[in-house]
């Protein structure tokens, strides 16, 4: 989900300026500049855009403390604050100025001297949702926290991806790591992707395809003690002779509750997926053009099951 920039159209220049260095930095970015257009519902837009925000980045100035506009902006951000029991708003001193009574107990990144040192504290405190590599899932019963580490390895793309899942209100917990390694076709995609800087968008084709290889077999775990489970599968695609090989190592620890456990992978891939999706910016037209070609390669098979023809246990 994107964050969403509050500020004064007296501000412009500040705030398209951190706007375009929280982009560099592979953050989504919501501003009115850049997403609103002639015929658009001001109203409309800008509410569905700070409902669906993940944080909102309030630019404090002389003249934003005193337009009506970022005062409704501000206070629709701190009802979501309230109802979600989270930290919605994120204020951004630029200059002196009357800070709001709301935002008085809260720490600002300070801009008023150092921009720099500004925006490495903006970047601190959004970290937890435009960072790909750490994450948290959650579920009513369990939460999962992730890691995920993407490098090339003696020539060959390497994933690997380390989750802790712990039971809410039950003493027990679950260690997985799954590992995937490319053969040379997909690693030579992998860094041709990475070398038009779209190897984010690679990313996403890759867990999308280990998804649905690892469907087509309903990969589950049972986990019934302490010993560790593990289970190898060889997905490949026919066509364009991309092919991955996935090594999933499960266990689980605390104390023993006598009941089995079974592990979704998928589910938690496909989540990851999605909160990976989340924390970078919008596609460009050419992006979604170059990743829609992506999946049609691996869709276009004339039977479902030919995709994964080679997928063995």
């Amino acid at each position: 989900m994107p964050i969403f920039i509050s500020y004064s159209r007296a501000d412009s220049n500040f705030a398209t300026s951190l706007a375009h260095q929280l982009v560099k930095r592979r953050a989504n970015v919501w501003i009115d500049q850049w997403e609103l257009h002639v015929g658009d519902s001001l109203t409309q837009k800008i509410q569905d855009a700070i409902e669906g925000a993940s944080a909102l980045l309030v630019i404090l100035s002389k003249a934003s403390v005193e337009s009506e506009w970022c005062k409704k902006e501000l206070s629709s951000g701190l009802i979501r604050e309230l109802d979600e029991k989270r930290v919605i708003v994120l204020p951004v001193l630029m200059e002196d100025c009357k800070i709001p009574m709301f935002l008085r107990d809260k720490l600002y990144a300070d801009f008023r001297t150092d921009f720099d040192k500004g925006l490495r504290d903006v970047m601190e405190a959004v970290a937890r949702i435009t960072s790909d590599s750490l994450t948290r899932t959650e579920t009513p019963d369990w939460y999962c926290d992730w890691a995920v580490d993407w490098v090339m390895k003696d020539g060959r793309f390497v994933l690997t991806l380390i989750a802790v899942e712990h039971a809410v209100g039950s003493p027990l917990s679950v260690l997985t790591e799954v590992i995937v390694t490319g053969n040379q076709a997909a690693s030579q995609r992998y860094l041709a992707m990475a070398a038009a800087d779209l190897g984010w968008v690679e990313k996403e084709v890759v867990i999308e395809f280990i998804c649905d290889g690892i469907d087509s077999k309903d990969l589950r775990l049972r986990l019934e003690d302490e010993k560790a489970k593990t289970v190898q599968c060889f997905i490949t695609d026919t066509k364009s002779h991309v092919a991955y090989d996935v090594v999933v190592k499960s266990r689980r620890l605390g104390e023993d509750t006598g009941k089995d456990i079974l592990l979704d992978l998928t589910g938690h891939l496909r989540k990851l997926s999605l909160s990976h999706r989340d924390v970078h910016r919008k596609l460009s037209a050419d992006e979604q053009a170059t990743l829609n070609q992506i999946r049609i390669r691996f869709k276009k098979s004339e039977e479902p099951s030919s995709l994964f023809s080679h997928v063995k246990f």
